[in-house]
């Protein structure tokens, strides 16, 4: 919560930035692609067409705008009043004016605070009396059965044993050891009760098989929150401004949607990479799964196959 009120005045400063008027520009202002003027500041920008959601980084640093919005959001300490990024043949496009405060900010920064992943919640699915989805395969002439709670534990404490073995001074949690079964709930309040330092963040992975109806479904998918659901990340505490925690609330779970979006990307590029000449990749998709809507922090869902598909059930 100390990292999140020590935002407070760049909230403030947003709020009051949207109740100013809005700047004026020339319609026929030069406008510039955005794609290119990130290159040229050799910086990442991630968009997502669907939410409007821009967030440019570069060394540590961001700033978050939104398509057809007047506010930019500075390294989440000042909002100033910009010219509204749009759309030019799909692609995000700036004014020249625009385009120059970006890098002015990002050729006069100070060294970046230093934040990182401090925990990784890794939570297979179903377990115990709950054996998820059930499938068969032949093998040998014999009639071979598997369950999602088993394939999901198997490769959650598989991840869970790399994770350690690589990052040793992160915390690195399995929400079931064995064939127990937490209940949602459970699963959710173990990962919003994970203590982190004030510039750590927490990462939650929830592993599941697949199934349907057609056999002949297959591939695997990868899901984030979707960014119409709204949901609160932020617990008001004793001395918060009624006025200030909603404004917080909406920017960070903008920044767990985003950061979402970005890890299911993620994950999906790497598993086609792995196994994508035996799977196919479904692509990230968006969905309120109970899991990824209460937890409070980024958080994707992964679907490893369909069990349903005797062949990805051998597999």
């Amino acid at each position: 919560m100390t990292r999140f009120l020590k935002r407070g005045a760049a909230f403030i400063a947003l709020a009051l930035a949207v109740a100013l008027p809005l700047p004026l520009w020339a319609a026929d202002a030069p406008r510039v692609p955005l794609f290119e003027l990130t290159d040229s500041l050799e910086a990442d920008c991630f968009w997502d067409p669907l939410s409007g959601i821009l967030k440019i980084t570069q060394g540590g640093h961001c700033v978050d705008l939104r398509m057809g919005s007047p506010v930019a959001l500075f390294d989440y300490a000042s909002a100033e009043l910009v010219d509204p990024p749009e759309t030019q043949s799909l692609k995000p496009i700036v004014t020249a004016a625009l385009a120059d405060r970006l890098r002015l900010f990002f050729s006069t920064l100070p060294p970046p605070a230093t934040y990182k992943v401090g925990a990784i919640l890794i939570d297979p699915g179903h377990g115990g009396k709950d054996p998820g989805a059930i499938g068969t395969y032949s093998s040998g002439g014999k009639t071979k059965t598997v369950r999602e709670k088993d394939i999901v534990l198997t490769v959650a404490k598989t991840l869970y044993e790399s994770l350690k073995r690589r990052y040793p001074d992160k915390k690195v949690l399995l929400t079931r050891h064995d064939d127990s079964y937490p209940t949602l709930e459970d699963r959710v309040d173990m990962a919003n009760g994970v203590k982190t330092g004030p510039s750590e963040a927490i990462l939650y992975v929830s592993i599941h098989a697949n199934a349907a109806f057609n056999a002949a479904s297959s591939g695997f998918e990868v899901w984030y929150l979707s960014p119409d659901y709204r949901r609160t990340v932020i617990d008001a505490a004793e001395g918060d401004s009624s006025d200030i925690l909603p404004i917080l609330n909406s920017m960070m779970e903008e920044e767990f949607t985003t950061e979402s979006i970005l890890i299911a990307k993620s994950i999906s590029e790497s598993l086609e990479a792995e196994i994508g000449s035996k799977s196919r990749n479904r692509g990230i998709k968006e969905e309120s799964w109970f899991v990824v809507r209460n937890a409070k922090m980024p958080s994707v869902l992964i679907e490893l196959g369909f069990v349903s598909n005797p062949g990805e059930a051998k597999l």
